[in-house]
């Protein structure tokens, strides 16, 4: 049997000859029972023979490369999972397999993907964490295997340090792939030349493209890379887009059209190629005569040496954002010594706004900065608080606060409804996650979540400077005063803080608090922050009823009453003056707090904003 030592050098290999990679491994174990949202890296423990016998057959189909099953094989894509444990043992027997299918007669190459979670700038993971992470991965797989296959990277940033990452522990070869949609660029917007440029910079010894739309696109993306890059080029395409039949995933390329492809790819100076979802031992089969047939009929010429892909200019942060105190009344009150107060007010549930604008007519005349209005609060289905604020700004003379959540937008409509409230002249946002849909009263409606609160915070600082989404300059910037919320008594306190930093250097210009019942955890919390920390403003909630107290300390997320507290609005409550009491609590809360924080956002229960008035009238008078 031929060694492991006895293949030609994976290096010189990519280098001076082609190489064909094998195909698809989910939708091969999906093809065996395993359903599409099961662990398919876990398959290495627990169903080692198909993994093994996928692998064979790719390989007497002429696969020169196997990968290894763990594409998702990482923390963070196994916690969802929970096989995060078994991380170390799934890299391991994923390579031991790969390795015994090879036989000696194949490279191995270690398979690696997406950590799952957005990296920043769009998410809450960052760029180090993200390289700890993959560099753990490689560690494992490095002794074990030839090289590396980094595949369906759609953030051009986190692939860059999925390089880097292995550069730390390993210099074996690295075959890096992004993907993109059809219109030639990630989902992200970066452009194949310039996913060429950054991936060449960061160390990989071969560039490409792989999953995708199908072998039309790819193609295409691998003609604009040869035009700017002298490394190896692959390509492994889906067999076309899926199509569901029955209950049944079916791809439509067939063996005979990746066949076609392949000798078109290898013609634009391709060298790598395989096959990726859908992509059967047929379809390699296909591919590997193409390749013998290239082999026969043409001579392949090494790239140069010193090759590197020619230099594109990217605009980076091309707009400074616009001074705070110019943005709004809001960012004014932040900048200066104004101490800003927002009052929030529920949407209604119905078109009619009379009675919001009235109640926003009564917070002005009172003092407030601005009416903090939220978006579905506890995944419920209310008017539109940009259209609320619209109408608020416009029918009632005073800034709207719109909070703006992940959980009802993807990407693409978060850019565009952002875009659209700068048009609007909505210039105030708090940004959230928001709260899952089951926690609403629509509990079957489904949640999106393409990022969370610090990504949005990321993307919002982006469009502040004239960047979109993918990092692509605009002729305009927004011009948004943007906070963010601080849970100051979540039970992991040291995760909350964490998120908190994040967010700062996401650029938010204001925290606020959850409602505030205990000074001292406010007090340790702030301490915690950074000293450099934004403008913190405390939530002040003057409880209604002593039900209203319990509501708040046993079903809303993230609010704590103390004990102390329950107990005066209990023994209020047995005396018929709980409101009373309840007031007076939120006075003395605000009066304690004034000194720790920059500001206050006020609760209107209900949207009575007659206690919500008592407290800004005592707010001016400690001014």
């Amino acid at each position: 049997m031929t060694s492991r030592h006895e293949l030609p050098s994976l290096r010189e290999r990519l280098r001076h000859s082609l190489l064909v990679l094998d195909g698809a491994m989910g939708t091969s174990l999906n093809e065996r029972g395993l359903a599409f949202q099961d662990c398919f890296e876990a398959a290495c423990l627990d169903r080692p023979d198909d993994v093994r016998a996928i692998h064979a057959a790719f390989l007497a189909a002429g696969a020169q490369g196997l990968q290894t099953n763990t594409f998702g094989a990482n923390r963070y894509k196994l916690d969802k999972h929970h096989r995060e444990r078994d991380l170390e043992r799934i890299l391991e027997a994923a390579a031991a397999l790969a390795r015994e299918a090879a036989a000696g007669r194949a490279h191995v190459l270690g398979a690696i993907g997406p950590l799952g979670p957005q990296i920043e700038p769009l998410g809450r993971i960052g760029r180090l964490e993200a390289r700890l992470a993959f560099r753990e991965v490689a560690a494992v797989l490095a002794p074990l295997i030839d090289g590396f296959s980094l595949e369906t990277f759609s953030c051009v940033e986190e692939a860059v340090e999925c390089v880097r990452g292995i550069r730390e522990v390993s210099d074996l070869p690295v075959i890096a792939h992004v993907t993109v949609v059809n219109s030639g660029r990630t989902l992200l917007g970066s452009t194949v030349e310039q996913a060429a440029e950054a991936l060449a910079e960061a160390g990989a010894d071969a560039i490409g493209l792989n999953c995708s739309t199908g072998p039309r696109a790819v193609l295409e993306g691998i003609q604009r890379m040869a035009a700017v890059c002298d490394l190896p080029l692959s390509a492994r395409p889906n067999a076309g887009m899926p199509r569901e039949v029955d209950g049944r995933v079916f791809f439509e390329s067939s063996p005979d059209y990746f066949g076609r492809f392949a000798r078109r790819f290898f013609q634009a100076g391709g060298r790598i190629v395989g096959g990726c979802c859908g992509t059967t031992p047929e379809h390699i089969r296909a591919l590997a005569g193409a390749a013998r047939a290239f082999r026969a009929g043409g001579r392949i010429e090494p790239p140069p040496v010193h090759a590197r892909p020619r230099a594109e200019v990217v605009a980076e942060r091309p707009l400074q954002p616009l001074p705070l105190a110019e943005r709004s009344r809001l960012g004014r009150a932040l900048a200066g010594d104004e101490g800003p107060i927002s009052v929030e007010l529920l949407p209604p549930a119905t078109p009619d706004t009379s009675r919001l604008v009235e109640a926003a007519c009564a917070l002005r005349e009172g003092g407030a900065t601005c009416v903090n209005l939220p978006d579905g609060p506890r995944a419920s289905a209310r008017l539109s608080n940009t259209a609320a604020a619209v109408i608020i700004q416009r029918d009632a003379g005073i800034e709207a606060l719109v909070h703006f959540c992940c959980r009802d937008r993807n990407l693409l409509g978060m850019q565009s409804d952002l875009m659209g409230a700068e048009a609007l002249g909505l210039r105030n946002l708090l940004v959230i996650t928001g709260d899952p849909p089951y926690r609403g009263n629509y509990p079957e409606a489904t949640a999106v979540f393409d990022v969370d609160a610090i990504g949005l915070c990321n993307i919002v600082d982006h469009l502040n400077h004239g960047l979109d989404l993918g990092g692509n300059a605009m002729r305009a910037r927004t011009n948004f005063c943007f906070g963010a919320a601080l849970n100051h008594t979540a039970g992991d306190l040291e995760r909350e803080l964490a998120r908190a930093r994040w967010k700062i250097l996401a650029g938010v210009d204001f925290l606020i608090t959850q409602p505030v019942f205990d000074l001292g955890a406010l007090e340790h919390a702030l301490s915690r922050l950074p000293a450099d920390h934004p403008p913190v403003l405390a939530g002040i909630w003057p409880l209604r009823s002593l039900r209203n107290a319990e509501f708040l300390a046993s079903e809303v997320p993230g609010v704590v009453v103390p004990p102390a507290v329950l107990e005066r609005m209990r023994a209020a409550d047995e005396a018929g003056r709980a409101e009373a009491e309840g007031l007076a609590i939120a006075v003395e809360t605000l009066e304690r707090a004034a000194p720790l924080v920059a500001g206050f956002q006020l609760a209107a229960p209900f949207n009575r904003v007659e206690p919500a008035l008592e407290l800004l009238a005592a707010a001016h008078a400690l001014a």
